[in-house]
């Protein structure tokens, strides 16, 4: 796995470890133990629904506007990155 450092506000940080402790009170499907976890699962999706349009995590980039005005990213990719030309 590689390293990445990510730059956000305090308020966003406050809330996600929010997120995390109701997680750990209350528990949930998808059991996340602490931010890095959570940011890790988040940004799993975004790269799923990138590379598979017909899937549930692709409407996650729908609505956020992520999706990419070209027939390309419309496509269905089997592996992630560039695809191979």
């Amino acid at each position: 796995m590689k390293t990445l450092t990510l730059h956000i506000s305090e308020r966003v940080l406050d809330e996600l470890k929010y997120l995390v402790q109701l997680h750990q009170q209350h528990g949930v499907i998808n059991t996340i133990e602490n931010v890095d976890e959570l940011i890790n699962t988040v940004l799993h999706s975004i790269a799923d629904g990138s590379r598979r349009p017909g899937a549930w995590e692709r409407q996650i980039l729908d609505m956020l506007g992520l999706v990419a005005d070209c027939d390309e990213h419309h496509i269905y990719r089997a592996h992630y990155g560039t695809p191979n030309t």
